[in-house]
């Protein structure tokens, strides 16, 4: 089974980068465009691990991180 990693980034060239070098290792990728839609992404697929960039708007990483302290992803 592959291990899911959702990819919280605002910036598309830089998701698009961890999306390429994360699927040539075999890893299922799921892609968010602000916190807000991460925590969305996340509550849907469980991801195994999340890669989250700080500084976004619609969300911050700050706002991922309490909503994941928060234990409902």
């Amino acid at each position: 089974m592959q291990k899911r990693i959702l990819i919280i980034e605002d910036e598309k060239e830089i998701q698009d980068n961890l999306k390429i070098l994360l699927e040539a290792e075999n890893y299922q990728t799921i892609v968010a465009s602000s916190g807000f839609e991460g925590i969305n992404k996340c509550i849907e697929s469980k991801p195994n691990l999340i890669i989250c960039d700080i500084m976004m708007n619609n969300g911050d990483g700050y706002d991922v991180l309490n909503f994941l302290d928060s234990d409902k992803c």
